[in-house]
């Protein structure tokens, strides 16, 4: 069982700038600076790509994912990956902190 121990991962998906006409999406992002980028940060026990496809399809979706989701953006956590459960929790809030005070537009649930 312990191959399993780390198949958790954190992922970052680029939103579309039309997210920030969501008034929710504003409010949770009072300091976005316009010159970054909108994104979702999430964690799953899938891969990523797979991840992002059930996003987009409507399958346990994030509704800012499914809506206005482009990519997944690998460069922003390629580097954690793959991690014990608790350490993608923890690490899912912890990226989504760093982001929102680089300026970035950050919706995490």
């Amino acid at each position: 069982m312990a191959g399993r121990a780390h198949h958790y991962y954190v992922y970052v998906v680029a939103l579309d700038d039309k997210v920030w006409n969501e008034a929710r999406f504003r409010r949770a992002n009072p300091g976005y600076r316009f010159d970054r980028p909108c994104v979702y940060v999430g964690m799953t026990g899938l891969d990523p790509d797979l991840r992002f496809d059930r996003h987009k399809a409507g399958i346990q979706a994030n509704r800012f994912v499914r809506d206005y989701g482009l990519r997944l953006m690998p460069e922003l956590y390629d580097v954690f990956n793959p991690m014990p459960c608790r350490g993608a929790q923890d690490m899912e809030v912890e990226l989504a902190i760093g982001l929102r005070e680089a300026g970035y537009g950050v919706w995490q649930a």
